[in-house]
């Protein structure tokens, strides 16, 4: 097989062929620069939807007074954010993790905390600022790494597992096959298969073109097939959309899902970077007062401090870099992530986290930081070519997500299925990441059921302390709503 198949198997005796590769250790780990060019390519494309897709929630959203943070400089922000700390990530903690915008937390801000009464977008971006800060003490002092280490092991593979299921599941909403039914048609089910039952539309056809393209390519050994399915796809459909317009899915169900791959002459646009340095601190604890602030804050650090500790362990996995059961530089790794949460914040473009996405360039060929400095360094020019970044539509991208997750689940035969307060607790993480569209909520399932089984079974001595401490955490968490709603 070629190394895209598998994780490459680590050459410390191999010799570098010059400073970079001695610096990255890419000999070392298997790879090639190459294929770490291909990797940082493929990343990019899994993940540049960020661009477009977070000023959308974050950009339009608006607070309590009424006031939005504008798509334009969200945009800029967003992609600055992402160049700057993926780049920092591979060079700093030599580890194939992009970093962008997280997906839970900015919905979560938009969504949920915008509408507090008397917050403004300065106030909310200073609660993430926080969140961030937290997050590097806990690093700092080693919690945040001591958590990891807390973990079982088939609880950890359970984490791998469920990712790999919802980055394949994202995939397919993606790419249409799979949809949500709105809530107001009385459904009895909250998902169903295309539209009502059938497929439908050009876009499902460059899916179904990309995934088998990437089938064959990959059983072929050809490397680089997850890359090379991704542009085989995106110049599919912009060839499509030009002879027969699909147009966007808001107008028609057979439509596009965000990006519509139309070819736009007009290709730069000067930046706006007025949002930077535009986090307002203390806004909150003024306005809330300092328990409803400290509140909002844990909020938003339970979502990013686990959704980077489940991403981190399923990539490493997929990438051969975990040895004796630790992430290689993993203090260096959650050290950048927690700081992404603290630039997010302070260029009011939510934090910035470690993404999954990023396991599709390791199945092209990523092991090493080298693929991040080719992948921030795309970000960086997307902040002044965002219309290249809006030609690739999710259908082009999405067969490389279902794909990359039949890659993570392989992972489920390392689960110990016999062992009760395992295999349960472990299913219990696998699907709920998925189903409840949540990294961090997965965990907290998994965590919580393991404590529960065994102490039930008589063995609560087995359990680290610190998983009770964690439980207990999540548990709060999860009661968030109860918990406020006592308050009120």
């Amino acid at each position: 097989m070629s190394s895209e198949n598998t994780a490459a198997p680590q050459n410390p005796k191999a010799e570098a062929k010059g400073a970079l590769d001695r610096y990255f250790k890419i000999t070392e780990r298997g790879s090639t620069i190459a294929a770490e060019f291909r990797g940082g390519l493929a990343t990019f494309f899994a993940m540049s939807y960020i661009v477009v897709l977070n000023p959308l929630i974050i950009g339009l959203g608006k607070d309590a007074s009424g006031n939005a943070l504008g798509v334009p400089q969200v945009a800029a922000m967003t992609a600055l954010v992402a160049g700057v700390m993926t780049i920092l990530m591979g060079v700093v903690a030599k580890q194939p993790f992009a970093m962008a915008a997280g997906l839970g937390v900015n919905a979560l801000l938009a969504t949920t905390i915008a509408s507090t009464p008397g917050l403004t977008w300065p106030a909310i971006m200073g609660l993430v600022v926080w969140a961030g800060v937290l997050m590097t003490i806990l690093v700092l002092t080693g919690f945040r790494t001591a958590v990891f280490n807390a973990v079982p092991e088939s609880l950890k593979v359970a984490i791998v597992v469920g990712i790999g299921f919802f980055i394949a599941f994202i995939g397919l909403v993606n790419a249409g096959i799979i949809r949500r039914m709105p809530d107001a048609a009385g459904t009895t089910v909250p998902v169903s298969f295309g539209v009502s039952g059938h497929l439908l539309g050009w876009p499902t056809l460059v899916f179904l073109f990309g995934l088998f393209l990437t089938i064959a390519l990959f059983i072929r050994n050809v490397k680089g097939a997850i890359l090379y399915g991704v542009l085989a796809s995106t110049a599919l459909s912009i060839i499509l959309e030009k002879v027969v317009p699909s147009g966007s899915s808001v107008k028609s169900p057979t439509g596009w899902s965000l990006n519509v791959p139309v070819w736009d002459s007009n290709t730069s646009k000067l930046p706006n970077f007025s949002l930077f340095g535009s986090a307002d601190l203390f806004g909150a604890f003024g306005t809330l007062g300092g328990m409803a602030a400290v509140l909002l804050i844990f909020t938003i650090l339970i979502s990013a401090f686990f959704d980077a500790m489940g991403t981190s362990v399923g990539l490493a996995t997929e990438a051969g870099t975990i040895k004796d059961g630790q992430i290689e530089n993993v203090d260096k790794v959650l050290l950048v992530d927690a700081l992404g949460s603290v630039a997010g914040g302070g260029t009011s473009s939510s934090a910035s986290q470690i993404f999954v996405e990023s396991a599709t360039g390791i199945g092209a060929g990523a092991r090493t930081g080298f693929a991040n400095v080719v992948t921030g360094a795309l970000f960086l020019v997307a902040i002044f070519l965002s219309p290249l970044v809006t030609i690739v539509p999710f259908e082009a991208v999405a067969p490389a997500m279902v794909f990359v997750g039949f890659l993570m689940i392989r992972q489920a035969v390392n689960i110990d299925w016999n062992d009760w307060g395992l295999g349960i607790p472990a299913f219990m993480t696998i699907i709920f990441m998925p189903l409840a569209y949540s990294i961090a909520d997965g965990i907290g399932a998994g965590f919580l059921s393991y404590v529960f089984i065994r102490l039930v079974q008589g063995r609560g001595k087995e359990v680290h302390w610190l998983m009770y401490v964690v439980s207990a955490v999540f548990l709060i968490f999860f009661a968030n709503g109860l918990i406020t709603g006592w308050m009120h």
